[in-house]
């Protein structure tokens, strides 16, 4: 469901005020661009779950601290992305060997998993910056206020992002480094 700015505005200080109801419509509506952006971070569709319900109980606990409904979303994003970050930290330390990445379903494109993995191979700060800004559709200003960072870092981080995996993507050309002959 797709909302506009007032009227994220008027759910966001109702659940500020304790509206149950008008906190989870607002989950709601963001649930799958959160589970994009906790997936960017974690990889796992078990790790992402657990990141979601955990961002929304401590949410729906913190909510009525929220000094300006204005930023409900940035301030959602941020508790997801900190979360996030709890869940790899505890990760790190537990590491279990022996434990192989998901295999990609036969039916995703072939384009999409080398983006998918290109895009987990980029340095987290440069991942979040392409992931909310290229994939979830958000606005540069919003962006750099979930991340915590000036407009200019982020752009910057997104300018580097975005050259990153264009170089890992793209084909080489002839002359460059990697490109071969076909001998016929």
């Amino acid at each position: 469901m797709k909302m506009d700015g007032i009227e994220i505005q008027r759910l966001a200080a109702l659940a500020k005020n304790g509206d149950a109801e008008a906190f989870l419509s607002l989950a709601e509506a963001w649930k799958g661009s959160m589970y994009r952006t906790a997936r960017t971070i974690l990889g796992s569709d078990a790790d992402c779950a657990d990141a979601l319900q955990e961002t929304i109980l401590k949410a729906y606990g913190a909510v009525g601290k929220l000094k300006n409904p204005a930023f409900f979303k940035t301030w959602l994003y941020r508790i997801l992305i900190n979360e996030c970050n709890t869940i790899r930290r505890k990760q790190a330390r537990i590491s279990l060997p022996g434990v192989m990445p998901e295999p990609a379903k036969e039916d995703e494109d072939y384009r999409m998993v080398e983006l998918k993995e290109a895009l987990g191979r980029l340095k987290e700060p440069l991942r979040l910056a392409v992931a909310l800004v290229d994939m979830e559709d958000m606005k540069i200003a919003e962006a750099a206020r979930v991340l915590g960072v000036s407009e200019g870092a982020l752009k910057m981080r997104l300018k580097r992002g975005r050259a990153q995996l264009c170089e890992w993507l793209e084909p080489p050309r002839k002359g460059e480094s990697g490109y071969e002959r076909a001998e016929y």
